[in-house]
């Protein structure tokens, strides 16, 4: 009778150790993960009510944005300060921008270089930490030398953007997983641009719709990937053609520093579709973002 006791206590302690444990998981929830919101997903609601989707915004859990507005020094017409301001009191942070300029034609560099120095300025004045170049001319798209071209452009401004202490980078589509006279033009992006100067925003999903895989870009330009673009057909994880653990098991040879949402299509009403992409890849163990 003794033992038997003995063992009742021993289950009873037992489960209520578990039982406190699972009420103190439920009343203290975990931390969101560090991800961020590419601004571009919501871009009709912005044109109307740009303090209201800021809003609604953080309060889905997003960490940062990522602007896609940037004009005439201003950011969405706000000045970079009210703008950044703006993100804060709605507890996110304003970290990285999308925005650039094509290559100057002949005689034009010195007006374009002069058009950068402006627009760093303004991504100085509030506080992001990268600049992005999200598209290429159709020079970059017709030789080897017209992509060299940009290749030297675009380590000019990333040399400048360094100065200011700002990080420059490009992100891709799919086009750019095509060869160019015998050359897959993103191949050749990565090794004809300084790493020191110009890191990738690897676009995840444009990627695999050229054709090619993530972790072998991880695998054979290890730390040029600083900045994921986290996004599938539509909402994350719904379209079951991407392979986000397989990309989370590299992400340390990748070099990736933060990730951010970027949804194009939706199946649902838009803010829902960015509330849902965040809630999976909380919800997804694999998912472990950098911190900082």
């Amino acid at each position: 009778m003794k033992a038997f006791g003995l063992i009742s206590r021993t289950i009873l302690l037992f489960l209520t150790a578990g039982f406190l444990q699972l009420m103190i998981s439920c009343e203290m929830p975990q931390e969101p993960k560090n991800i961020g919101l590419q601004l571009y997903s919501l871009r009709d609601s912005i044109r109307t009510d740009l303090p209201g989707v800021i809003r609604k915004v953080g309060e889905m859990g997003y960490t940062f944005v990522e602007a896609a507005g940037y004009r005439d020094g201003k950011f969405y017409g706000l000045e970079p300060v009210e703008f950044k301001n703006l993100c804060e009191e709605n507890g996110l942070a304003f970290l990285g921008s999308h925005t650039g300029r094509d290559l100057p034609e002949e005689g034009g560099w010195e007006e374009t270089m002069a058009w950068w120095d402006e627009c760093i300025d303004a991504h100085v004045a509030a506080g992001v930490k990268w600049i992005v170049q999200p598209w290429m001319g159709r020079v970059g798209y017709e030789s080897l030398d017209g992509l060299k071209k940009y290749c030297d452009y675009w380590n000019a401004v990333g040399e400048k953007c360094n100065a200011k202490g700002i990080r420059f980078g490009y992100h891709n589509h799919d086009k750019e997983f095509t060869e160019l006279e015998g050359e897959v033009i993103y191949d050749f992006m990565l090794k004809n641009m300084d790493p020191d100067k110009v890191m990738f925003q690897l676009d995840l999903y444009w990627c695999v719709v050229g054709g090619k895989n993530p972790v072998d870009y991880f695998n054979n330009y290890p730390g040029r990937f600083e900045i994921w673009h986290i996004k599938d057909k539509a909402e994350v994880g719904a379209s079951g053609m991407m392979d986000f653990q397989s990309y989370w098991a590299s992400a340390g040879i990748s070099g990736m520093k933060y990730g951010v949402v970027e949804v194009e299509e939706y199946n649902f009403d838009p803010f829902e579709s960015v509330r849902s992409s965040l809630e999976y890849l909380n919800q997804a163990d694999f998912v472990v973002m950098p911190e900082h």
